[in-house]
């Protein structure tokens, strides 16, 4: 018995003659009579009366009926849930953060993905730098959001948005009256971290501004516990621009005179992930970062790679990322190029069915195509989201 044996049976219940199924089904009368009387063969039934006018179920075949309509009916089901889940439309996004994921950057970005996909839910787990390590390699977790520079080798990654670093004191340290504090200043202060045995990834980085001979006292405790430490008076901490926005009572959050003085957070999963709706979600973390330039006004969109999660890029354009051409767009839909619309860069980068929503800097000449239309220009400005 196989489905394509059902399906003929319920199209010549429906059509009740065996002419006008075969032919919805595009093959011949024979065939279709034949398998039918191949299925009552196997069952032991005669599912049809069979006259002049056509084919009439017996009361055997309308309780087989009720049987064959419930199984196409959850094979149904199955191919469009298999669609839905393929194409990243639904399903669960377990995503591991270092810090909190608060300030305006980050906020802004999850809030643009929730309402453009409500359907998959997203859960998310604060966790120290060994632990994302270890739940990421035990498929515990999905993608983590965590500072670059802890980031590690086996991973694929892509960079979001860099935040600035401040300086965290208690409200009573000679420097909170200052607007601005400097690296030297800093030198001969305790600094806690949050700090595990198996990783300082935070002492580390802090250590490459402050000098080596830093006095750090590592906490493996939460960015709070370190910030009422502060407060109490046993240190100072530093902590990004998203935290100060929070605020914390005791201790004021001080900009460090310093344009190098920033951290970069990226997305990092395993490249072996095939998971569509992650796929989904660190392409439209990417593309929105870089559209809004969280990431840097130079920096180009960065490759997902050839994994799965490269191949599940939503396949389609921002109006927003693709305006300020001159004339190229003239006659071109602004909101969405679809697939099968011809995409050139500098007469060298060709894209066709594969479109990977491209950044296209100033001054870039860019080639439209659809159908036996073609347009030509040369980018003057691109708007930002």
């Amino acid at each position: 018995m196989e489905i394509r044996d059902l399906e003929y049976l319920a199209a010549s219940a429906t059509t009740g003659n065996f002419a006008r199924a075969a032919e919805a089904a595009g093959i011949s009368t024979s065939t279709i009579s034949r398998r039918v009387a191949r299925l009552e063969d196997e069952l032991g039934l005669a599912l049809f009366e069979r006259g002049h006018s056509g084919v009439r179920l017996t009361p055997g075949g309308r309780a087989v009926m009720q049987h064959v309509r419930r199984v196409l009916g959850e094979l149904e089901a199955l191919k469009s849930s298999g669609s839905v889940s393929g194409a990243g439309d639904v399903g669960e996004i377990r995503l591991g953060v270092r810090l909190p994921p608060i300030g305006t950057p980050l906020l802004a970005l999850l809030s643009g993905w929730r309402t453009k996909n409500p359907n998959i839910i997203l859960t998310v787990a604060e966790l120290s730098d060994r632990d994302l390590v270890a739940e990421v390699e035990e498929r515990h977790l999905d993608v983590v959001l965590t500072a670059s520079q802890a980031l590690w080798p086996r991973v694929a990654s892509v960079p979001l948005f860099r935040d600035r670093l401040m300086a965290v004191l208690p409200t009573g340290h000679p420097l909170a009256r200052r607007t601005v504090v400097r690296w030297a200043e800093l030198r001969e202060e305790v600094v806690l971290v949050q700090g595990w045995d198996e990783s300082q990834v935070a002492r580390e980085f802090y250590a490459a501004f402050l000098g080596e001979n830093a006095r750090f006292q590592a906490h493996p405790a939460s960015k709070q516990s370190v910030f009422a430490l502060v407060s109490a008076g046993f240190g100072i901490t530093f902590a990004t621009a998203s935290h100060a926005e929070a605020g914390f009572t005791g201790v004021v959050f001080k900009r460090i005179d310093d344009p190098g003085a920033s951290v970069e957070m990226s997305l990092a999963w395993l490249p072996e992930l095939e998971d569509p709706a992650v796929g989904r979600f660190v392409a439209f973390l990417r593309d929105e970062a870089r559209s809004r330039s969280l990431s840097g006004e130079d920096c180009p969109a960065a490759k997902l790679g050839e994994g799965a999660v490269g191949r599940h890029e939503p396949l389609e354009h921002r109006g927003d990322q693709l305006s300020g051409f001159d004339s190229a767009l003239s006659g071109l839909s602004r909101e969405h190029l679809t697939v099968g619309h011809e995409i050139a860069m500098e007469g060298s980068r060709k894209l066709d069915r594969q479109l990977h929503w491209p950044f296209v800097g100033n001054d870039a000449e860019l080639q439209l195509g659809q159908g036996d239309l073609l347009k030509r220009g040369r980018v003057r400005a691109r708007d930002r989201a």
